[in-house]
């Protein structure tokens, strides 16, 4: 697949900034000449616009006015829908504003835009616009707006945040006292961490960045070189072994070894191997209790099944004698093993080979000891949930998800942390940031797909100098966009396992045909030509 340039729009959805970053960019912005008024206008046009695009008249809208310059962006928003004919009412729980704030309040009063005196006088609005607290809010939210917010919240009317809803802290994404819960969240500009943190996750609704034209230059200048990335579609692709050469041949594809499964967990060692397949690994081998043998022959027919000895409740006791672990270019280990299969583990760390962990693999290291890592000649990649992550990393109690993984990785792993916004960081200190995600995917069994995926796009990686890390994020991005489009044709409770892995080769396709994930058609919306201009 040929690269094709990097769009503007494409640059800026894999920038992720802090509420400092931002502060900074917008006064080198400032200090340039760019007038406060003038990009408070062009926000507020853009918010209007595509305000008028999805909830066009006859609607009536309700707009909660902060006393900062969020404040003065709903302003400007509620002026312009007044007079493109809308019904609009402000709710203004503040004495005291922002110069330029105070200066559009002081207009509406002119253009006779009533004010509600009490969230309750919001109640007949179809649609509620949040514009109370922006970025930077750091003190919690307490009394009688508190009090109104959660009114709010125990409404059924749309609510529509700018930039963050109100009461999100803006890094760690911690709800501040109360927060609005909004339905849709317009951010500005640039990504904010709280985005792509699982604390904000209930109270961003569906998220969509809004671009009002900060030169990239200055955007680069405050982040020089960006430890954090949001996982974009060419990011992703960059990670997959793709095109592959007219001449190439099995062996320079990659060989995976996957170690997995138990006579209590056949299933795993199944869905991990039928995900490995659908990586495009150019040969499988997968290591399992020789009584699983016949029943992964049968499932999957194109790989090499090792039977390996056997515990007497069914685990791996033991590694094939005849196998030689320099043969593959990754290994990964874990899914369906028990812990009884600990000593494979403790051979599998001892190798020189790439080495994926999960579940059970995780597990083992655990009670093994993470110091192991720091004496591995080769990458290691570890993928846990939260509760696994703790018994991995006990001496670790960081609020932020993001400086948790990296803490982690420093200790020698390239490290995925799973959630609704799956972490990837390495030794190096650089994070990686899966946006998109699907609670279809909270199903057992799914874990188990991502690893088979992985483990064979980092065999590939292997084969063909694709760094560890880039197929990581690949496969985090893949397996989310799988689960999210099986969502689409199966709703949220139709994603098992299996079906997920049906569903691995059609995301891709679909990426690869279209240039859009999934995620991405899902999110996108009529815009008019004026913003399409602008932005």
């Amino acid at each position: 697949m040929p690269k094709r340039p990097v769009s503007r729009t494409e640059q800026l959805n894999s920038f992720v900034v802090t509420a400092q970053q931002m502060q900074q960019i917008e006064a080198r912005i400032f200090a340039a000449g760019m007038p406060v008024a003038a990009l408070m206008e062009k926000v507020g046009g853009l918010l209007s616009q595509w305000i008028c695009v999805h909830y066009p008249q006859p609607i009536q809208v309700g707009l909660l006015v902060g006393s900062g310059h969020n404040g003065g962006d709903a302003l400007v928003v509620a002026r312009e829908l007044h007079l493109a004919g809308y019904k609009v009412r402000r709710y203004q729980p503040f004495d005291h504003f922002k110069e330029l704030t105070q200066a559009h309040a002081q207009y509406a009063d002119h253009l006779e835009i009533p004010v509600a005196h009490q969230i309750n006088d919001l109640q007949d609005c179809d649609l509620i616009i949040d514009g109370l607290f922006g970025f930077g809010l750091s003190r919690p939210i307490t009394g009688d707006l508190a009090a109104a917010i959660e009114q709010l919240n125990a409404g059924s009317k749309p609510v529509i945040s700018i930039d963050l809803p109100s009461g999100i802290q803006t890094d760690t994404g911690a709800v501040l006292g109360t927060a609005v819960c909004a339905s849709h969240t317009l951010c500005l500009g640039l990504w904010k961490r709280a985005f792509l943190q699982d604390a904000a996750a209930d109270y961003i609704g569906k998220a969509e960045l809004l671009d009002f034209g900060l030169p990239l230059s200055d955007i680069q200048a405050v982040l020089n070189e960006p430890c954090l990335q949001r996982i974009t579609l060419q990011l992703a692709l960059s990670g997959l072994p793709l095109p592959r050469s007219a001449t190439t041949h099995k062996y320079r594809q990659g060989h995976l070894l996957l170690v997995c499964g138990s006579r209590q967990y056949m299933g795993a060692a199944i869905l991990s191997g039928l995900a490995a397949r659908a990586s495009g690994v150019g040969m499988l081998s997968i290591a399992v209790p020789e009584a699983l043998r016949p029943l992964l022959i049968a499932q999957l027919p194109d790989a090499l099944i090792l039977g390996c000895p056997e515990t007497p409740t069914g685990a791996i006791a033991d590694l094939p004698p005849e196998l030689d672990l320099a043969s593959y270019q990754a290994i990964a280990c874990g899914p369906g093993l028990t812990l009884e299969a600990m000593p494979v583990v403790q051979k599998l760390l001892e190798s020189d080979r790439l080495l994926l962990l999960d579940a059970d693999g995780l597990n083992a290291l655990a009670k093994l000891g993470i110091d192991l890592l720091k004496s591995r000649p080769a990458s290691t990649v570890l993928t846990p949930h939260l509760g696994e992550f703790k018994r991995l990393f006990p001496e670790l109690q960081l609020p932020d998800r993001m400086e948790l993984a990296q803490a982690a990785a420093r200790q020698g792993a390239i490290l995925l942390l799973k959630g609704a916004k799956t972490v990837i960081a390495n030794p190096a200190g650089q994070i990686w940031l899966n946006p998109d995600s699907t609670p279809a995917l909270a199903r057992g069994g799914s874990g188990d797909v991502l690893t088979g995926l992985m483990g064979g796009l980092l065999a590939q990686a292997a084969a063909q100098g694709i760094s560890p890390e880039q197929a990581a994020v690949s496969a985090a991005w893949w397996h989310a966009q799988a689960g999210i489009l099986a969502a689409q044709q199966r709703t949220e409770l139709g994603v098992d396992a299996s079906t997920l892995v049906q569903f691995l080769i059609p995301a891709l396709a679909h990426a690869l045909g279209s240039e859009e994930s999934p995620a991405e058609v899902s999110q996108q919306s009529e815009v008019p030509s004026q913003v399409q201009h602008l932005s």
